[in-house]
């Protein structure tokens, strides 16, 4: 059996092809929402953060074979646990990293990190639409909200915990967009029309994270851009399709 970190769609459809090749996963996730996907395509499911020595522990109590790491490409503390778990554990690690996709424009701006955005945006001021999720909501909101000629528009899933975290946050119902994907790039059009967008905030998630609807929009509605460049994690065995995975997989475990 293989531990499997999911919590994305590609993920989820990464994991049924391992099922269906003949490698039993264990999957795990953060969320409830995330395993309900996966529990009904029948794949074990395990809710809850692990650390790195939680993971090995894991792995050594189940006898898993091997660590696929399909998590979300900003998951940065996920994917370092599951590296270090793995090597704790002594089994095989292998990621599996979505295809990064190259933007060029004069109104896209590649930062480093949430920290440079809120900076830059700050500077930017107007009317600005952040779709970069609830977890580091609150860089944005300390440098944001209180500037003058400035609005915050914070684009989310509609779960309760989001909501619950504008609401500390002070981010007011009349800015919050809470809806769940994906997106046509008419229907990202029409969000920035409503709202009347100057700057769009986003990450380099790639196209299954459909950034590519959500720029194509923003530029060809004149609405300078600020991507957040993927976090710098010293992977070990990297793929972007899944017959890599796969095979990836079976030259490991034979070595075993």
């Amino acid at each position: 059996m293989i531990l499997f970190l999911a919590g994305t769609s590609d993920a989820r459809a990464l994991a049924i092809e391992l099922q269906q090749t003949g490698y039993p996963v264990l999957a795990t996730v953060v969320t409830e929402s995330a395993a309900k996907s996966l529990v009904e395509a029948k794949i074990e499911t395990h809710i809850g953060r692990l650390t790195a020595e939680n993971m090995a522990q894991f792995i050594q109590s189940k006898n898993l074979q091997a660590v696929v790491d399909a998590s979300h490409p900003f998951a940065e503390e996920a994917s370092k646990n599951a590296l270090e778990g793995a090597r704790l554990a002594s089994v095989p690690y292998i990621r599996y990293e979505r295809e990064s996709q190259q933007f060029e424009n004069d109104k896209l701006i590649l930062v480093k990190d949430y920290e440079e955005a809120a900076n830059l945006a700050a500077k930017k001021r107007g009317v600005i639409m952040l779709t970069t999720g609830s977890k580091t909501l609150g860089t944005f909101t300390e440098k944001l909200l209180d500037l003058e000629d400035t609005r915050v528009i914070a684009r989310m899933l509609p779960r309760l915990d989001n909501m619950e975290k504008c609401a500390e946050l002070g981010v007011e119902q009349k800015n919050i967009v809470a809806i769940q994907g994906p997106f046509s790039k008419e229907l990202n059009i029409a969000l920035y029309k409503q709202y009347g967008v100057t700057l769009m905030i986003t990450k380099e998630s790639g196209k299954v994270g459909s950034v590519d609807e959500k720029l194509t929009a923003a530029l060809e509605c004149g609405i300078e851009t600020i991507m957040i460049a993927r976090p710098k994690v010293a992977y070990e065995n990297v793929h972007s399709t899944f017959i890599d995975v796969i095979q990836a997989l079976q030259t490991q475990l034979s070595q075993i």
